[in-house]
């Protein structure tokens, strides 16, 4: 499990983070919803290390992150597809998922994983030696998603996985979501399509300026009426 307690993030002097509270059960699927600005991304990049905490805890199967470096937080099991997918444009498909086994030293297994992002993801293995800059948007998210599972993470953190992507394909990536969790991965998502999270979600929380304003099961905050009005469009 993930526990987060009191987490303080501070960007010169402006207040990310509020000191918020959430956790992550084993194997679920937790979303993290809120306006752009609200600290959701900051809270993955915290927990991933890349930011640096002000104050508070960060425990993964009770063993405190703040303080690790970044290698070893991968090598605790978490695993991050970043906003804005991030795949290394000149480098193959293939290139791509092999850096994100960079830490193990395990081939035969780093083959079977290949092997499983593949099943995941065929498009992927059909167009393993196209260079990544050329692949279209969906399909470098797809290349994101199969990188950070290359680290064979418990815990796989994504942020804004539909951003800038076709419904269709949107559709395919969320199911995509629910079948990692299903094969035993633990997901704590960030998704400006809140709808489309809430209806997967075991767990969902909402994040508004640095805090925690609203918790609960992903049906019990899909049927909300302030969140419908809020970010499910329903004052239109």
């Amino acid at each position: 499990m993930l526990k987060i307690q009191q987490l303080r993030v501070s960007y010169g002097g402006i207040q990310a983070l509020r000191g918020i509270d959430l956790e992550v059960p084993d194997g679920k699927i937790v979303t993290l919803i809120g306006a752009n600005g609200a600290g959701k991304s900051t809270t993955l990049r915290t927990i991933s290390g890349l930011v640096k905490a002000e104050s508070g805890s960060i425990q993964w199967n009770g063993e405190e992150l703040l303080g690790k470096p970044i290698d070893k937080i991968i090598s605790a099991g978490i695993a991050m597809s970043p906003e804005g997918r991030r795949v290394f444009a000149d480098l193959t498909v293939l290139e791509n998922l092999k850096l994100g086994a960079y830490l193990r030293k395990d081939k035969a297994e780093i083959e079977k994983d290949l092997k499983w992002v593949y099943e995941l993801f065929p498009r992927l293995e059909e167009r393993n030696w196209q260079s990544a800059g050329t692949l279209s948007g969906g399909e470098q998210q797809m290349l994101a998603v199969g990188r950070a599972l290359m680290s064979r993470p418990k815990l796989m953190m994504l942020d804004e996985p539909s951003l800038g992507l076709a419904p269709l394909v949107v559709q395919d990536i969320f199911s995509i979501i629910r079948e990692i969790n299903r094969q035993g991965v633990t997901v704590l998502l960030i998704e400006q399509n809140a709808n489309m999270a809430l209806k997967i979600a075991d767990l969902a929380y909402v994040l508004e300026t640095g805090n925690i304003t609203m918790s609960g099961t992903g049906a019990e905050l899909l049927a909300n009426e302030k969140i419908k009005e809020a970010y499910l469009g329903k004052h239109r």
